[in-house]
């Protein structure tokens, strides 16, 4: 019998990558384990019969919900490609609810975390979820203390996960955790995945803050900003290139996009500089010049607040992934 029993939550319209996602690590896994030690993972839902995921995917449970009345190591709450609108099912919301005495680790990935939300369970908790939904999740549950730019947040039993392919990232975290980083990183090679991301998700990409209107004279400065990354930027020489007062251009620059025009050239110069720490050998220092931080020093700094490692270690990470 398998040590350790995974259950991933699915319904109608789920995203079947979430599911999957971690559903292959844990099988990768016991490829690593001994036959004591290994992962079982089943599917459960309100009922057998054959669910659509959002990509055409036939989807079959294992379990219903009244037939998984038992424990489980761990739960996992799969997401869906947008959050629900409205509350889900209540059959479903009432399982979910009793997840922390149902297992001993329970959480979710991408918008499944709407679903935890619905159940109470993040009141007071550092989660995560996809970063397009990231503000939609902090503003129907406030009390919940979202974190956008994390791949997965680990607090104490709960751990959540972003969008999509970040389940595997969560999937090889719990490995990691339970197995040693060693056999975390053999899964990883297996799976053609980087063993541990570094930083946080796209949304460090200033793009992702653009207004609708991509005429509008916000749009127009983030344009100039990303054109002239290595420029020095004032709120001043900004508000001149769209004719604007300084302060008119801060205030429709945080309505348009809900960050301060200082912020979104910081994030504009850590996105810069991440691809070119991805794609080229260039000395830090050139990297730091030639994205408008000034020196390397300050680079190391910014980088280093804004995604947990420095640019050094940024792009070690990808070197190792490519060797491997």
């Amino acid at each position: 019998m398998p040590k350790h029993v995974v259950a991933i939550v699915v319904y109608e319209g789920v995203q079947a990558l979430d599911a999957a996602g971690p559903m292959d690590v844990f099988s990768e896994a016991n490829t690593f384990l001994d036959s004591a030690d290994r992962y079982e993972t089943v599917l459960v839902a309100a009922h057998r019969n054959p669910l659509r995921a959002s990509n055409g995917m036939r989807l079959v449970a294992d379990l219903t919900f009244e037939e998984a009345a038992g424990g489980f190591d761990i739960i996992l709450v799969a997401g869906a490609p947008t959050p629900p609108a409205t509350e889900p099912e209540p059959y479903l919301v009432q399982w979910v609810k009793e997840l922390p005495w149902r297992s001993s680790v329970y959480g979710s990935i991408c918008t499944g975390a709407f679903v935890l939300g619905y159940a109470g369970l993040l009141d007071d908790r550092r989660v995560t979820t996809h970063w397009q939904d990231a503000q939609a999740l902090a503003a129907r549950f406030p009390k919940a203390r979202v974190e956008p730019d994390l791949i997965y947040v680990r607090d104490g039993r709960l751990i959540t996960a972003a969008g999509v392919t970040a389940g595997i990232d969560l999937g090889l975290a719990l490995v990691g955790q339970q197995h040693g980083a060693e056999t975390a990183l053999k899964v990883a090679k297996r799976l053609v995945v980087v063993a541990q991301r570094q930083g946080g998700q796209s949304q460090f990409s200033p793009y992702l803050t653009a207004p609708a209107d991509l005429e509008s004279p916000i749009a127009r400065i983030q344009d100039h900003v990303m054109g002239n990354i290595g420029d020095r930027h004032t709120l001043e020489s900004l508000a001149a290139v769209v004719g604007m007062s300084p302060r008119n251009l801060a205030r429709h620059f945080v309505q348009a996009t809900g960050i301060t025009p200082h912020e979104f050239i910081e994030r504009a110069r850590v996105d810069a500089a991440r691809s070119m720490l991805e794609g080229s050998d260039r000395p830090l220092k050139a990297v730091a010049f030639n994205c408008g931080f000034g020196s390397a020093d300050r680079m190391r700094i910014v980088f280093t607040s804004r995604i947990g490692v420095t640019p050094g270690q940024y792009r070690a990470s990808f070197r190792r992934a490519e060797s491997e």
